[in-house]
């Protein structure tokens, strides 16, 4: 393995004041381009820049990604308040990029989706796939000769800007099957071989359209890289077959693909907390390296530090003055790149993270939050379910997405449904949920945060609670514990904080039927990769119109983070 790659977006959400946070990309609407207080700013992100580079650079790391093509690169048909946006990050980023590189040694990426548009080339181009991929040629072209500081691009084709964002620059999904792909590829590789700079490609989607089972679909997935047998092309790759979640195997595509290849790892855990305690990836690292060394090909790692969900979780990585420690960030940082690069192990790792004196309670709480978020956070039952709709694998972690908790009847029968023992479910989360005290304890014994561990332990005690309502029988009582909890816990961390978990409580009853429940599961969801008869019929083409037929017409009408967070529902149904 020769490169080790570090998301840098960190310092670019200094004073980012939004409540609830896309944490996807750098929020370039937030970076001041001109008026009071924009050479304050970009002397805080060097500062920050350079902090960050010390930092891990000394941990080995030797690469950084950077947002984005898109509010780099020129275009004659640019709006002119674009153009002037445009003008002044080129001249900032440029001094960041000599920074990384000649200060520290860095090679610096630059990611882009696929692709990216404004109003008035909107307008221009249309749906005209000819024009839309010279356009987007022309735009890699200009960053590479005008960006010499860069190693490559970072392309991501299967997901698009979030339907939060707000900036005049927009990213659509433009490529929708593997023919389509490949022969964008095809157009832009010689771009990166004629200027020695590498292309890498993530096979990262959220399911939209026949490209969207890239990530796990053996034949999309050589179909797409038909041909791609550049030196300076690089297939990159998340470990398992969905988004950075526990319980799924090491993705076999890793052995398939003939390419270099990365793997994708995630230290500051998007769906466990995002920092705010311990989720350690040392033990998932050590079996994904002995696993991929019988892979071919294996160019390095990409691990994110800062990037991914959407959440009020507000830790940053490696910066100095952060109002709360990054430290168990830090750790899983340090995890990955020890195991990887240098063959540490995790004890080895951990020693040289935070002394030999405090490793042995270290390690020991860290395998203590190990166990509760494997049997407390995740339902171990229904995460170890191998489960598919449409061409995506269904996330084992069902009732918790980013900072939601949720407690109500639909989490509550559907959870009936898949998970066969119950009483099981509920001795392991409770049992896990006895380990806080030791872990108090050992957290001040090594001498990390306290505080942080008293609050894994009152949401953990919420999940306890939560349990309970989604596995027994309705009871009154146990639902005046669930609002009373709920309310002691807003308390002990009030939303002034915003580094705190929602709860989202409703004891309405679900007027699905179990058995009607059951037959929609077994319509509609597969236990295999392959798609089935129904599947080519109903599924993967029959659904996704009856979906923007009855859609309802009130978008208020779906829960706010369905339509809201990330791409919304309906890219499921494209």
């Amino acid at each position: 393995m020769e490169l080790f790659l570090i998301d840098a977006i960190g310092p670019f959400f200094r004073g980012y004041a939004k409540q609830r946070i896309n944490w996807s990309k750098i929020p370039f609407i937030h970076l001041k381009t001109s008026g009071e207080g924009v050479e304050a700013q970009w002397a805080e992100i060097e500062v920050d820049i350079r902090a960050f580079a010390a930092e891990v650079s000394a941990l080995g790391y030797n690469a950084v990604t950077l947002d984005d093509l898109a509010h780099l690169a020129t275009h004659p048909l640019h709006e002119a308040g674009i153009a002037a946006d445009i003008a002044v990050f080129r001249k900032r980023f440029a001094r960041l990029f000599d920074i990384l590189v000649d200060e520290f040694g860095l090679k610096v990426f630059l990611t882009s989706d696929i692709l990216p548009l404004t109003p008035a080339l909107d307008a221009a181009f249309g749906s005209d796939t000819a024009k839309l991929e010279d356009y987007y040629l022309s735009l890699v072209e200009g960053i590479l000769d005008d960006f010499p500081q860069l190693s490559g691009l970072i392309l991501r084709i299967g997901e698009s800007d979030g339907n939060d964002v707000k900036d005049p620059i927009r990213t659509r999904l433009h490529l929708r099957d593997p023919r389509e792909t490949n022969r964008l590829l095809r157009k832009l590789m010689p771009a990166f071989d004629s200027r020695g700079k590498t292309m890498i490609l993530r096979t990262w989607t959220v399911g939209a359209h026949h490209i969207g089972d890239l990530i796990w679909h053996r034949g999309t997935l050589a179909e797409t890289l038909e041909g791609m047998d550049s030196p300076n092309f690089i297939v990159s790759m998340k470990h398992g077959e969905s988004d950075f979640f526990r319980h799924i195997p090491l993705n076999k595509a890793f052995f398939r693909v003939k390419q270099r290849k990365i793997i994708e790892l995630q230290a500051r855990r998007e769906y466990e907390g995002a920092g705010e305690y311990p989720s350690y990836i040392g033990s998932a690292c050590e079996a994904f390296a002995r696993e991929l060394e019988r892979a071919e090909n294996m160019a390095g790692i990409s691990v994110w530090c800062q990037t991914g969900g959407w959440h009020r979780f507000r830790r940053l990585a490696f910066l100095p003055g952060n109002k709360h420690p990054d430290t168990w960030i830090r750790l899983n940082t340090a995890a990955a790149i020890h195991i990887f690069r240098y063959r540490k192990s995790v004890e080895q790792s951990v020693v040289e993270t935070v002394g030999e004196e405090r490793a042995p309670a270290t390690l020991q709480l860290l395998r203590h939050a190990d166990t509760l978020i494997l049997q407390l956070l995740y339902i171990e039952d229904f995460a170890q379910q191998k489960l598919f709709f449409r061409r995506v694998r269904i996330p084992p972690l069902l009732n918790v997405y980013w900072d939601c908790l949720f407690i109500n009847h639909a989490v509550s029968k559907t959870l009936r449904h898949f998970v066969p023992d119950p009483e099981r479910a509920l001795r392991s989360g409770e049992g896990a949920a006895t380990l806080f005290p030791e872990m108090i304890r050992l957290a001040r014994e090594a001498q990390l945060p306290v505080a942080d561990i008293e609050h894994m332990r009152d949401f953990f005690a919420m999940l306890v609670l939560a349990r309970r309502y989604y596995f027994l029988p309705y009871d009154e009582e146990l639902a005046e514990r669930i609002r009373g909890a709920k309310k002691e816990y807003k308390k002990r961390y009030p939303a002034t904080e915003r580094e705190r978990y929602r709860i989202k409580v409703s004891f309405e009853p679900f007027k699905v039927k179990r058995r009607t429940l059951s037959w929609a599961a077994s319509l509609l969801l597969r236990k295999k990769r392959g798609y089935r008869v129904i599947d080519h019929l109903f599924t993967l083409h029959l659904i996704g119109y009856l979906f923007r037929l009855f859609k309802p017409r009130d978008p208020k009408a779906m829960p706010k983070f369905l339509r809201k967070s990330a791409m919304g529902i309906d890219s499921l149904f494209r």
